[in-house]
């Protein structure tokens, strides 16, 4: 999956969301901070700090009682805080989906259409909503952007979470953006795949047979034992819950991931894609 905060359509914020953002970045700006020396004296990346400044993220007490540390203790961005109309940053479908995320023990994603959204790199990323239909504004592409390189923390920040990756052959081969673009996209998979939480596997052009021919989908597992799937098209996406037909997908995965090329053959191949560009 790519990430529901961004895609299909504008995610949704509020005005008051902005304001506080952009009262931030004035604040950040004027005490002569980058987003990024900002971010690790509040500790946060800077994509997160881009995200609350561009009205995508609400912020969060700790933030603020640490952005205040920083700029001045004035006590101006607590009371701009208590104006923020809370309304989530998320597509509405996928709420529920990346509520249950923060709970997960594990989760599993397999792409037909283009690298899945937690393994994307900057530049990628940027072609991917540049491409979009009807085109986005410069802002849009921006926020988007760091939207979904910010989803990406939880591969760093949650090791005991495990991640599987599946994706067609395809996927990989495909230049989106050109040669430099692929080529960074190449070496930041090889990267996520180092880690040892992360598993990346391929499925094979060659392959005789495929159990996920009926599209992308996602998979995830709660502490308690529950195992959802979330399914995803254009303009929609859909939560299924219903335990049968979850275990269903469940299984349908699972052999999905027997077809492809394990995870040591499947990092070579991604090398070797890699060299060949």
């Amino acid at each position: 999956m790519n990430g529901g905060v961004e895609v299909n359509g504008e995610p949704e914020s509020s005005d008051s969301m902005k304001t506080f953002g952009a009262f931030v970045q004035g604040l950040r700006e004027h005490a002569g901070l980058s987003r990024e020396e900002f971010g690790a004296r509040v500790h946060m990346s800077k994509h997160s700090v881009a995200s609350i400044e561009l009205g995508r993220r609400l912020a969060d007490q700790s933030f603020v009682d640490a952005a205040e540390g920083v700029l001045g203790n004035t006590g101006a961005l607590r009371k701009a805080f208590g104006r923020v109309a809370r309304q989530p940053g998320f597509a509405v479908w996928f709420r529920k989906w990346a509520a249950l995320e923060q709970e997960a023990v594990s989760l599993a994603t397999y792409e037909c259409r283009l690298v899945p959204g937690l393994l994307q790199c900057e530049p990628y990323v940027r072609v991917v909503f540049g491409n979009r239909i009807p085109p986005l504004s410069d802002e849009q592409v921006e926020a988007q952007s760091v939207a979904r390189m910010e989803r990406q923390y939880v591969l760093h920040e949650r090791p005991n979470t495990s991640f599987s990756f599946v994706m067609d052959e395809h996927v990989v081969r495909r230049r989106l953006g050109g040669a430099e673009v692929t080529r960074m996209q190449l070496d930041h998979m090889l990267a996520c795949a180092q880690l040892r939480n992360v598993e990346v596997q391929i499925m094979p052009m060659e392959s005789e047979v495929h159990a996920g021919l009926g599209g992308p989908l996602a998979l995830l597992e709660t502490a308690d034992g529950r195992r959802l799937a979330y399914s995803e098209g254009q303009q929609t996406g859909q939560l299924i819950a219903d335990p049968k037909e979850a275990a269903i997908l469940h299984r349908r995965y699972a052999t999905l991931r027997a077809q492809a090329l394990s995870s040591w053959d499947s990092v070579s191949l991604l090398e070797r894609i890699r060299g060949e560009l």
